[in-house]
């Protein structure tokens, strides 16, 4: 076993240990992209324009940007869980871990749920630079499309009672 093998395997663990109800690693590969997750935020998310963490932030980058930014990663981790503040929790510690471990690039998305109110709600400095981290969905990544190919659940929420499922992830190389 290599030894980014044993990273990975060893991560895998970690992260159901801290609550993921899957963790599974993926090659680069595993990850779709499509620019018109864009159109998902701008015409349905109630905090487009709003939070820090948006594509809609100033100088945030564009979608073909980001596919060039994570199209540089080669594997990495995706994380599931059902509680969205955990999902990010297990993600950062990953990112944390893998720099550590030798991979100062490694980065985490996550929805963030760092705040309670997101400061950008009132037109304040992110309170959490250090670890907010944008959603799949608001880089260019199709989530749907990716949950599927690594054999993962996510169906859209067709009733008010129904589990909610979080994806984060930690990119690495």
């Amino acid at each position: 076993m290599t030894e980014s093998e044993a990273l990975r395997e060893g991560w895998v663990h970690l992260a159901l240990e801290m609550g993921a109800a899957d963790a599974v690693p993926f090659a680069l590969r595993d990850i779709v992209f499509d620019p018109r997750t864009l159109l998902k935020c701008m015409y349905g998310c109630p905090d487009w324009g709003k939070l820090h963490t948006c594509p809609s932030r100033p100088g945030s980058p564009t979608m073909a940007e980001y596919h060039d930014m994570f199209s540089r990663y080669s594997w990495g981790i995706i994380v599931h869980t059902h509680d969205k503040h955990a999902a990010q929790k297990i993600s950062y510690e990953l990112e944390r871990l893998a720099y550590l471990a030798g991979y100062p690039l490694a980065f985490s998305l996550s929805d963030c749920a760092l705040c309670k109110t997101c400061a950008g709600h009132m037109d304040e400095p992110c309170r959490n630079t250090k670890q907010a981290r944008p959603a799949f969905h608001s880089v260019g990544i199709d989530v749907f499309a990716t949950a599927q190919k690594l054999g993962l659940p996510l169906e859209p929420l067709l009733t008010p009672d129904q589990e909610q499922n979080w994806y984060a992830a930690v990119f690495v190389e």
